[in-house]
């Protein structure tokens, strides 16, 4: 058996709403955007920033539902700033084929359609 890293889902381009440096670790995510790019509490996640270049990993918080927060939280939060675009990504070790979720949000990260 082969397992491929495969893209399970992705939020591509989101707005970062709030940064938390005290809070211990994570990302939190508006918890209707993770249930429509297939992510779960606790996932394992790439956060690419597109305005510095930055990347890191992390785990997810579910945020409010519809209240469109993306919260970088803990030592994170130094990598990014209030207004940066960033992509949040995770992978799936499988040996099955893959339908990834991309997901697309507006400036304010509602919901805009999928990839």
């Amino acid at each position: 058996m082969r397992l491929l890293n495969l893209l399970k889902g992705k939020i591509h381009r989101a707005t970062v709403t709030e940064t938390n440096l005290e809070y211990p670790g994570s990302l939190t995510v508006d918890s209707a955007l993770m249930t429509k790019a297939g992510l779960v509490a606790g996932e394992l996640v790439h956060v690419w920033n597109v305005d510095n270049g930055e990347r890191l990993e992390t785990y997810l918080i579910p945020g409010e539902e519809g209240s469109g927060v993306i919260c970088v939280n803990g030592a994170a939060a130094r990598r990014c700033k209030v207004g940066d675009k960033i992509i949040i990504v995770a992978f799936v070790l499988t040996d099955e084929p893959v339908e990834p979720r991309v997901v697309l949000v507006d400036e304010r990260n509602r919901f805009a359609g999928y990839a």
